[in-house]
């Protein structure tokens, strides 16, 4: 008997000649009705144009396949007709993206776009189409949606953008549904919720699913089946039992031991404050009417108060939306706010700009997105040395200054694990990870006594995560070092932080140190992002689906 689904010996490249990527390099995995098959690896590994051969969504001609074979049923699809593809693309064939709202279109309402994949694949009426449109959101846990069918995208929370993607995707309930890391853009919670929401559909409606990521905790849960990717091919496959317990390959062995690991060293307990906020408060207005009146205020953080030590890691751990970044902002005087804030015991909130620019060098920031946070137009060396420039650093004079400032780029580049031959490349010519480090140099190279780390990790690689927890605890450790990690990521929190704040809605529900916090949770929604994070039943725990 036929597998559903069936790769074999697939060969997938970019370009020819000299400038040939090659991909995916001879990809054979099979599966079944009802069967969930996991394909892992890192960014770069190949498995999204994996995925993208089965549905033929390359972009020809520049992408080709040089040799291999996908069927379906027994239907050959690589080199299928324009026709025969788009009968089984999104009507037996269904696809769920990584990032939602860029896969949504931004100017249509949620039911013209799920009832467009309706009206392509069947012959339906207007009306027939609003009532599977309705059970399609009530399937997916969007029954309230009723009286937001012509809402954009944009006016949806990220777990509700990503409900509608797989209500699109289910709509002609299809074989094979594959998703594509549908849940690294998401909360803790919502991810947890999505996955339920997946496995539960997959029983209902008996489809198989193609699921690609690089979190082996997902895996784990959801998996029958699994093929480990790396540089374009396979090097491990079986049932996901087995290659979890006994891995066969070098790279999975390696995937297996990434996860960020341990605990940062313990600093003195007496060591001095270095930075304090005391009720801090950031509202941001909400204007109505013709003379944009405040009618009231959107509280993104509502009266907090926290302390950093020398040495120390404050963990601010919540969901999307609870105020942690604009916390973050707020301390570094990046964003206006109320509340007493204190450097070293100096008030900084009644500082202008000019009195704040000698205290800018000591309070410092690393963002979610290197690659966003990056000047695309600038090169790796003025990247880094940007904050020397503004700060008047490494002059000699007698035109030596620049000789000292490239020693200093160099210097900050190799602590955090570069080298100096990258001086002169650009952003893009880098990995996420190598990025990140960049990010981190460039935030070092000032001598900050305070970072305020705003998802460093979230964006990367679980074996890239864990690199830059161990570069970022060495550098604590080496400059004693105050952070504040901001966080949705409870594993990386366990990891770096001394003492947490739980944030929620603006407001923090739960504090204490790391081992209270994370090991006996008080607060209902504490005890939910536990549950999600750590792999235990968030049934119970009382968490609000979106």
């Amino acid at each position: 008997m036929n597998p559903l689904l069936k790769i074999s010996g697939l060969h997938a490249s970019f370009g020819s000649g000299a400038d040939e990527v090659k991909a995916v390099r001879g990809v054979s995995l099979t599966i079944e009705k009802g069967e969930t098959h996991a394909l892992v690896g890192e960014s770069g590994s190949g498995k999204s144009v994996t995925a993208l051969s089965v549905m033929q969504l390359l972009p020809y001609p520049r992408a080709h396949h040089s040799g291999g074979s996908i069927t379906f049923q027994g239907q050959e699809l690589v080199g299928a007709p324009n026709y025969t593809m788009r009968e089984i693309r999104g009507n037996r064939i269904a696809m769920i993206f990584q990032e939602p709202l860029t896969s949504l279109n931004p100017l249509h309402t949620i039911e013209k776009q799920i009832a467009e994949v309706l009206h392509l694949h069947k012959p339906i009426s207007p009306a027939e189409a609003r009532t599977r449109v309705l059970e399609l959101l009530d399937l997916v846990g969007l029954s309230e949606a009723k009286s937001r069918l012509g809402a954009l995208p944009h006016e949806f929370s990220g777990g509700q953008q990503q409900r509608v993607m797989i209500a699109m995707a289910l709509a002609n309930d299809p074989d094979i549904l594959i998703a594509d890391e549908p849940t690294t853009a998401l909360d803790v919670t919502i991810q947890a919720q999505v996955l339920k929401l997946l496995q539960d559909l997959q029983k209902k409606l008996g489809m198989a699913m193609l699921l690609i990521t690089h979190d082996l905790g997902i895996v784990r849960h959801m998996a029958d089946t699994v093929s480990v990717m790396t540089d374009g091919e396979i090097v491990d496959q079986g049932d996901a039992e087995q290659v979890f317990n006994n891995p066969s390959h070098e790279y999975t062995k390696h995937l297996l031991a990434a996860e960020p690991k341990g605990r940062p060293d313990a600093p003195p307990t007496d060591a001095p404050v270095i930075m304090r906020g005391d009720d801090i408060k950031v509202w941001f207005p909400i204007r109505k009417g013709v003379i944009r009146r405040t009618v009231d205020h959107v509280k993104a953080v509502d009266g907090i108060t926290l302390s950093v030590r020398r040495g120390h890691t404050l963990g601010v751990v919540g969901e999307s939306g609870s105020g942690k970044s604009t916390l973050g902002r707020a301390l570094l005087k990046l964003e206006k706010s109320r509340g007493e804030i204190t450097f070293e015991g100096r008030s900084l909130q009644a500082m202008n700009a000019k009195a704040l620019k000698p205290y800018r060098r000591e309070m410092q920031i690393v963002f979610q997105d290197p690659f966003g946070s990056l000047s695309p137009r600038l090169s790796i060396r003025q990247i880094v040395e940007e904050g020397l420039l503004v700060h008047d650093i490494g002059e000699n004079g007698g035109g030596g200054g620049n000789d000292r400032r490239r020693d200093l780029v160099v210097q900050a580049l190799e602590e955090v694990g570069l080298e100096a031959n990258m001086l002169n490349r650009y952003p893009h010519e880098f990995s996420g990870g190598q990025r990140q480090r960049i990010a981190i140099a460039r935030a070092l190279i000032l001598k900050p006594k305070f970072i305020v780390l705003d998802e460093p990790t979230s964006a990367l690689d679980m074996s890239v995560q864990a690199q830059i927890v161990d570069l970022l605890r060495a550098l604590q450790t080496n400059h004693d070092l105050a952070y504040l990690f901001i966080s949705h990521d409870l594993k990386v929190i366990r990891a770096m932080a001394h003492d947490i704040i739980v944030m929620h809605r603006g407001r923090v529900v739960e504090q204490g140190t790391a081992e209270d916090v994370l090991d006996n949770p008080q607060d209902p929604y504490t005890k939910a992002l536990m549950a999600a994070a750590f792999d235990m039943k968030a049934d119970d725990t009382g968490v609000v689906s979106d």
